[in-house]
């Protein structure tokens, strides 16, 4: 049966390349990408949605709200058990930092369930009340049907991971109801690298997905809010919303990663799921705008409704006080920082996306509110709040486009393209400057699994394993050998250096050939029959197996060498690694990259 299949994929392959011409056969590639993307955003969507509907209005208990403890509890648990039985041939990946990660390291292959195991897990997660976002499992839904469809017709790497970054797009496209942001996004955060005739299948497939979307899905992220212009008053304030939300951006990435680590410490999963999922019920019940993505909250901000903050919470007394209202906004975007990271690193399967936006719009709000309460200067609070979406986005992403375009597009403020621009600037060139790298790849490039467009030398070279690279057919030499006992070896061998290894496989020294050559055609039978242990020079350096590829090439470099031997545990013998084998190496990574994008 699967050979049959096989055949007839090769059928339907051999007439397409007959009949179609590859630019236009990605156009229409890209066109189903976008289509299957924006089915899997808005399927996602209403999963999601219906799961925490059901929860809040449709569940009829009389301890129903004592469950809301336990609900982020349950959703977690529910997505590792889901994961755990159902996706069991193959390492399940959360985010888009391991889209990046299959782009340079795994010809652009994502494993098929996660067509649809995206979408059931993190549905569960965020539905049940975690606290993160669904963009980055749409991407990733999307993603992976692009590069199905591209192994499926057996399309090459380059064009692969375009139809790859086609997904991405529609899954950004369906999820925000926002074309050029989806396409921009995959631009930024995907694919870096592009030609213009890239450009053509992205804006096909985010524009395909977006009106897929609408048509499946029809409640709009956000109802659009911003008509009225921008004040020049107000530019000085925007440029100061803009260092802020930098500044905060710095902390939420390096938080990101310090408390990721703590949960990766934790080798029991099901004891992150319980840490995880109390801490979360327990954040929730005292801030209940943590409760899934968030987005509600930002929503009822943007309309003047500043009061809901309090609405339903345990403080909800207060909600008449200003200063109550601003205390308690503060608490909301640090909480949010926090529950989103819980989230993810206890086993809940969401994305940063959302709560970025959220944050963004919190710090927003605060610092223009905040402002208005002392009387000395009345600031839009809504355009504030589109602002620091937008400087959220591009700072914790290092995206800025995608923030400027984003934030406009899901909230109709184009009329603050100018505020957008420069809040975006600022807080990306304040992340970048500090934090270097991406929410994204920040985990990559401490790995050494990230291809930096900024150093791809360093990138590439630190992703070539030195144990993959060690010649090992060299005449070897014992310490009580002679010249002229391994006469035959040496004429006719076609290296020039020789390892000298004791009955321990220790490197005890080296030869060169012109030196044994020398001692061969000698006249005097003591040269020919020196011991070898007599004459071995010792190493000028030696590799150890575990030395990155990059510090070898710096020790090359330094040393003027071409060739160095490699030891491994207690300076046994491996091997030589050479400049040529390292330059071949790093020559085929390129051309596996393709041409750029």
């Amino acid at each position: 049966m699967y050979e049959k299949l096989l055949k007839y994929i090769e059928v339907i392959n051999q007439w397409r390349k007959r009949r179609i011409s590859n630019s236009n056969f990605l156009i229409i590639a890209a066109s189903v990408v976008g289509i299957m993307g924006g089915i899997a955003s808005s399927v996602l969507k209403e999963l999601t949605h219906y799961v925490a509907s059901f929860l809040i209005n449709d569940l009829h208990w009389k301890y129903k709200l004592y469950l809301y403890l336990f609900f982020p509890l349950i959703g977690i648990l529910l997505t590792v058990l889901y994961i755990r039985t159902f996706i069991r041939r193959s390492k399940f990946q959360h985010g888009i930092s391991s889209i990046i990660y299959n782009i340079s390291h795994n010809s652009s292959k994502l494993d098929f369930h996660n067509i649809y195991s995206q979408v059931i897990s993190s549905a569960l997660t965020v539905g049940l009340g975690g606290s993160a976002g669904l963009e980055a499992p749409a991407v990733a839904s999307g993603s992976a049907i692009g590069s199905n469809i591209g192994r499926f017709f057996g399309l090459n790497y380059r064009e692969t991971t375009l139809l790859l970054a086609c997904g991405a797009a529609a899954g950004i496209s369906g999820a925000f109801n926002s074309p050029v942001a989806g396409m921009i996004f995959a631009i930024e955060v995907i694919m870096p690298e592009f030609s213009i005739p890239a450009v053509i299948p992205l804006l096909i497939a985010s524009a395909f997905s977006s009106v897929v979307s609408q048509m499946i899905y029809k409640e709009p992220l956000f109802v659009l809010v911003s008509r009225s212009g921008w004040l020049m008053d107000a530019f000085w304030y925007y440029i100061v919303l803009g260092i802020i939300v930098g500044i905060y951006s710095v902390y939420f990435s390096k938080l990101n990663t310090r408390l990721g680590n703590v949960f990766d410490k934790i080798k029991n999963q099901y004891s992150k799921v319980l840490i995880g999922g109390i801490s979360l019920g327990i954040m929730i019940a005292l801030l209940p705008a943590l409760y899934g993505e968030g987005y509600i909250t930002i929503q009822k901000l943007l309309d003047g409704n500043f009061k809901s903050l309090l609405a339903n919470s345990l403080f909800s007394e207060y909600q008449d006080l200003s200063w109550a209202l601003l205390i308690f906004a503060i608490f909301t975007l640090i909480g949010k920082t926090f529950a989103s990271i819980i989230t993810m690193g206890s086993g809940g399967n969401g994305g940063m996306f959302g709560p970025s936006v959220v944050v963004g719009g919190l710090l927003g709000f605060v610092f223009s509110f905040g402002l208005n309460q002392t009387g000395m200067v009345h600031l839009n609070v809504t355009n504030f709040i589109i602002a620091g979406m937008a400087a959220s986005i591009s700072g914790v992403m290092h995206a800025p486009l995608t923030g400027i375009f984003l934030a406009a597009e899901i909230t109709g403020g184009y009329v603050l393209m100018v505020p957008l621009m420069m809040v975006s600037a600022i807080s990306y060139f304040i992340n970048k400057g500090i934090v270097k790298y991406s929410i994204y790849t920040f985990d990559l490039a401490a790995h050494g699994n990230l291809v930096s467009q900024e150093n791809k030398d360093h990138g590439v070279l630190r992703r070539i394993k030195l144990k993959y690279l060690i010649e090992k057919d060299f005449v070897i030499l014992r310490p009580d050998d002679t010249p002229a006992s391994r006469s035959a070896d040496i004429v006719h061998t076609t290296k020039n250096i020789f390892p000298v290894v004791d009955k321990d496989g220790v490197l005890a020294g080296v030869l060169f050939s012109d030196h044994l050559l020398e001692l061969l055609v000698s006249n005097k039978p003591e040269d020919r029959n020196r011991p070898i242990k007599d004459i071995a020079q010792p190493p000028d350096r030696v590799i150890n197996i575990n030395t990155s590829m990059y510090d070898v090439m710096q020790i090359m470099d330094s040393q003027d060498k071409r060739i160095l031997p490699v030891t491994g545990a207690n300076n046994v013998y491996l091997g030589f690694v050479t400049k040529n084998g390292i330059f071949n190496k790093y020559r085929h990574i390129l051309m596996r990259q393709g041409n750029t994008l």
